[in-house]
């Protein structure tokens, strides 16, 4: 069996973008961030095996849904070999990020069903405001905005 040229098995960045729908400038973020790697030329231009097409279709789908970046690259390390993932690496990260989803869903919910009490306020200053003072932590010792000069003089010390 003939043998691909090492020249027609790897990408070029303009190539991983045009392919992957991901712009230049994400894909040099994602290596830096550890999500794809690259070897380099003589000339110093990158190159990417096409397993990296998986790869960037991998955390482009895992960030749609909300998975932090440090998330995508924890669960990345954790194949064998570095290798590509594949459907049932999906099945079980998803699985394994569905409680976190849901929990996220839950607060964006509770905040969406608060948000119309803020809007009338405009400062913040209600006795107890879900958004300034999630679930009333210190609503017995203060009320609302007044908590937000406590907090800039404890952030600046």
């Amino acid at each position: 069996m003939p043998q691909i040229p090492q020249s027609y098995q790897e990408l070029t960045v303009g190539q991983l973008s045009a392919r992957s729908g991901a712009a230049v400038s994400a894909l040099h973020f994602y290596e830096t961030k550890g999500l794809i790697s690259s070897s380099r030329t003589g000339g110093n231009q990158r190159r990417y095996t096409r397993d990296a097409l998986r790869r960037v279709a991998f955390v482009r789908a895992a960030q749609r849904v909300g998975i932090p970046l440090a998330t995508i690259r924890d669960a990345l390390a954790e194949l064998p070999e570095e290798r590509t993932p594949n459907r049932d690496d999906w099945a079980r990260l998803s699985r394994a990020w569905r409680s976190e989803l849901d929990e996220r869903i839950k607060q964006l919910g509770r905040l969406r069903d608060h948000l119309t009490d803020c809007i009338g306020c405009g400062c913040l200053s209600l006795e107890t405001c879900v958004l300034s003072n999630p679930d009333d932590a210190v609503g017995e010792q203060i009320a609302g905005s007044r908590l937000m000069p406590e907090r800039r003089a404890a952030d600046r010390s």
